[in-house]
């Protein structure tokens, strides 16, 4: 080989092959070769990738699948909790609320003395309308001290323990209150039904009252103070021939949700039953 080509001509025949190999390449042969060469090599190494992924999920799944349900029970207790404090955040500005609209009442009528009481419970006879609440005898109560709430008169006690009351609202079928309507300032008696609907009675037929008229207590038979709001007349009836109008009445307070009361301590009832003689001694 060293006889056939002299030094000069393996240089210029080595410089030749350079010079077309660096051809090839600028010509885009070389890339089209690698891509045949390459695609079974790619092809077949994103199989075993593909394969090697299923196993190491098959194997991890269990595992995953165990702190995913752990994270959504903890997620689930975390939105519990929060979901209860958001309930008693609530709560506690409805008290709030209830308790400044009572002392905004308090302030209005700087007249009486009050205690403030919580609701503990209803009776549960259907044909009778009392409340019960966690102030009795030890706290100063007595039998007929009136009870109000922020909105207007809600009844008086009734019965007291040495630490809770018996409150008898002015829905019960029993109740016979002295009132007044304004502006006439034409008197009646209010009553209440076995329904809770509380209703006007006596009302003298000539005076002009109509709906929308406030009823307040007029503070006559001694058992309420003067002055309360009640409600306002939703429907008058009248008829030519009787005595007396009545009408309907919507309460100001809502009785079937009391949550907190005012107890006015410094009422005094006046006793208008007949005196029962006392035997003399012999």
């Amino acid at each position: 080989m060293n006889e056939l080509f002299s030094q000069p001509s393996r240089i210029l025949i080595i410089s030749l092959m350079i010079l077309g190999i660096l051809a090839l390449a600028f010509s885009g042969m070389f890339s089209t070769l690698s891509s045949v060469v390459n695609a079974p090599l790619i092809s077949a190494q994103s199989w075993f990738s593909q394969q090697y992924q299923a196993a190491r999920d098959f194997v991890t799944a269990p595992r995953d699948v165990t702190v995913l349900r752990q994270e959504i029970s903890a997620l689930e207790a975390e939105n519990a909790r929060l979901q209860a404090e958001i309930i008693d955040l609530q709560q506690q500005l409805i008290e709030f609320e209830i308790l400044s609209a009572l002392l905004e009442f308090a302030r209005s009528h700087p007249e009486h003395q009050y205690l403030g009481a919580s609701v503990i419970g209803r009776d549960p006879s259907p044909f009778l309308n009392y409340i019960l609440i966690n102030r009795g005898s030890d706290d100063g109560l007595r039998r007929g001290m009136p009870v109000v709430t922020h909105n207007g008169l809600a009844g008086r006690i009734t019965q007291v323990t040495p630490s809770g009351a018996r409150v008898q609202l002015i829905t019960d079928p029993t109740t016979s209150i002295n009132v007044k309507i304004q502006p006439t300032g034409a008197e009646a008696i209010l009553s209440g039904s076995i329904t809770g609907d509380i209703s006007l009675q006596q009302i003298p037929q000539d005076a002009a009252i109509n709906p929308g008229n406030l009823i307040l207590t007029s503070g006559l038979g001694g058992n309420f103070p003067a002055n309360i709001i009640i409600g306002q007349i939703t429907s008058v009836r009248r008829q030519e021939n009787a005595l007396f109008q009545s009408a309907s009445v919507q309460p100001v307070t809502d009785y079937e949700n009391l949550d907190i009361v005012l107890v006015i301590t410094n009422f005094n009832p006046i006793d208008t039953g007949p005196l029962i003689p006392t035997p003399e001694n012999p």
